[in-house]
């Protein structure tokens, strides 16, 4: 008997809030094309906070299957799979339907874990495009840290912002998506700086790879920092998950011609706090940046392969503790990724 858990309405919750229910269910049966994937790893994003409070038009009324990430082994295959096979080892994308090319409106309608079911069962059916190989230096756990956190930053420095060896990077924060820009960037041959109210946080960024540092805490107005570690230049790319409460100190700490990818809504939904001219008169490029699609997904790992790279781990919670593990991400406290395994 497979099992699942899905998000439901909170009896007695403030408007909009779900709760984590569990439930068992059938096993999946796989059609044609398809493959079923016993999931031994998922992860949580930012996104999945969004979805439990009933905070994304996505998780609105609740009924889907949460956690955009997992990885695991097909363990049954449809009529007409040639890619895959028992036993093999994959990892799920975050959109089903985004094999390739320019992102359209469409996929929204199949984003794991939003408006169609996620990882957070122990067996789950898709069509063959909606998996890629695990590369086979990474652990399913490690693998589960793929889809949502490490394609994002791929997708912002690589495939939108052309990462040049010697570039410059600031990435605001230490969570998923800000630290494997920090892996990726560094092995490109990036130097990257680090920003967070942590002392212990940035100096565990620094034992991975960081060039330089930031404490927000003692350095409120971060953007003049950066100005003067870069030599009153600014940097190449800004890795910018705050949303409308940072983008205007990375819009002063951004170089002439530089490049922001603009990714996350730490700081809600609200519109920016501050002018959008710097962005004309320094001439920089502004990518909205949601995930990626499955062939750059397949670039990442083969770059991910090549340079043996590994996610920074946090915390690991076994399923039986995932209101913990939701707990945890809610806290703030982790660097890196928190994992849910069994």
């Amino acid at each position: 008997m497979n099992w699942r858990y899905k998000l439901q309405p909170a009896p007695g919750g403030s408007t909009g809030s779900l709760q984590l229910v569990y439930e068992p269910c059938p096993e999946p049966v796989p059609g044609p094309g398809d493959i079923v994937v016993g999931v031994s790893a998922r992860s949580l994003n930012y996104r999945d906070l969004l979805m439990l409070r009933g905070q994304s038009a996505s998780s609105a009324g609740g009924g889907v299957v949460p956690l955009s990430d997992g990885a695991g082994t097909v363990v049954a295959v449809g009529d007409g799979v040639t890619e895959f096979a028992v036993g093999d080892r994959v990892t799920g994308c975050f959109f089903r339907d985004w094999q390739d090319g320019p992102f359209d409106l469409a996929y929204h309608s199949a984003a794991r874990g939003g408006s169609c079911d996620g990882m957070l069962a122990g067996s789950v059916v898709g069509p063959v495009g909606a998996f890629v190989p695990t590369p086979a230096h990474l652990s399913d756990e490690e693998a589960a840290c793929l889809p949502c956190a490490a394609l994002t930053a791929w997708h912002a420095l690589f495939e939108r912002g052309d990462l040049q060896p010697g570039q410059s990077v600031l990435a605001l924060g230490t969570g998923g998506v800000s630290m494997w820009a920090l892996q990726l960037a560094t092995a490109a041959g990036a130097r990257v700086i680090v920003t967070s109210r942590s002392a212990e946080k940035l100096e565990r960024a620094r034992a991975w790879g960081a060039w330089e540092t930031v404490d927000t805490a003692e350095w409120p107005d971060w953007a003049a920092r950066v100005w003067d570690l870069t030599g009153k230049r600014g940097v190449d790319h800004v890795i910018e998950v705050g949303g409308p409460g940072t983008l205007g100190q990375s819009m002063r700490a951004v170089a002439a011609g530089g490049h922001i990818a603009l990714i996350g809504v730490l700081s809600g939904f609200g519109a920016p706090d501050a002018s959008l001219f710097p962005l004309v008169a320094r001439n920089v490029d502004l990518h909205g940046i949601y995930v990626g699609s499955r062939a750059m997904f397949t670039r990442m790992n083969a770059f991910l392969a090549a340079h043996q790279l590994r996610p920074v781990m946090d915390r690991s919670f076994s399923v039986g503790e995932i209101e913990e593990a939701y707990a945890w991400l809610e806290s703030g406290r982790h660097l890196g990724k928190i994992t849910v395994t069994g």
